[in-house]
């Protein structure tokens, strides 16, 4: 596997690309390459180009979820390249309407407009996508200290309803000896994430993650996630994204943590 970051929150002093408070990954499976998550505008293109990233020779896009931050790029995408040989992958609420405080928060793009372009598959349920990927669908929950928080509201029908981000979801390489996980935001709790990809690739050899944790506060959801870290000996964590400095310090008194910006690349 090898992935480079697209998008983040950070860039690297000796790195001149865009950055913005969103996420997308590029990342070759051998001959299969994949596009996790769009960012907020079309910085993800530019960077690409820069780093000499074709993304025409994408095989699919895959959606963590449905917020703006990870899908805001998508409508670019789709002035710039033909995506009828490329599929998009989603949970089935993706693309619904979000809003928080008034403000739309959802993606600007509606899943009858992608069908119309690219083959849209939507799925609760994990999907093989490369030979060692797997896109994990719908999380279930396995702890209780990860209680999931309503972010604004969702359409649903003919009104609205709060959104607990039902969608939120993730990717797993698996070698047959170890996984390593990729995730957009972890709305759906970060442990939860690791333990469903555990039990989806029967294997509880965990190497590394690297995403957003949405953890911001030195509180005990993380002390857990802490605890959760040093149980399954997980030796190297790429924070970003949705995680706070107070956060990042706090989880590197215990274990290693690596800093992430645009134009990073992990090859595993």
């Amino acid at each position: 596997m090898k992935l480079t970051v697209l998008v983040d929150n950070n860039t690297f002093i000796d790195k001149y690309f865009y950055g913005e408070p969103a996420l997308s990954y590029y990342i070759e499976d051998e001959e299969t390459k994949l596009l996790f998550d769009a960012g907020y505008s079309d910085l993800f293109i530019k960077n690409a180009l820069q780093l000499d990233i074709d993304l025409s020779q994408l095989s699919a896009v895959v959606i963590s979820h449905g917020h703006e931050d990870h899908t805001g790029g998508l409508p670019h995408f789709l002035n710039k390249y033909n995506m009828r040989s490329m599929k998009i992958v989603a949970h089935p609420e993706a693309f619904c309407d979000k809003i928080l405080d008034g403000m739309h928060i959802g993606s600007s793009i509606e899943d009858s407009e992608l069908r119309k372009c690219c083959n849209l598959q939507l799925t609760a349920t994990p999907v093989q996508l490369s030979k060692n990927m797997i896109f994990l669908g719908e999380i279930p929950p396995s702890n209780g200290f990860e209680v999931r928080k309503a972010i604004g509201k969702r359409k649903k029908d003919n009104g609205y309803v709060d959104d607990f981000v039902k969608e939120d979801s993730a990717l797993v390489y698996y070698t047959g000896a170890s996984i390593y996980i990729i995730t957009g935001c972890s709305h759906s709790g970060i442990c939860n994430i690791i333990e469903y990809a555990k039990k989806v690739c029967a294997c509880n050899n965990v190497a590394g993650v690297i995403g957003g944790f949405h953890l911001f506060e030195k509180n005990c959801q993380l002390q857990e996630t802490i605890n959760y870290y040093l149980k399954n000996d997980i030796q190297e964590l790429h924070p970003c994204h949705c995680v706070s400095l107070a956060a990042k310090t706090e989880i590197s008194r215990y274990i290693p943590v690596n800093e992430v910006g645009v134009g990073m690349e992990i090859v595993w």
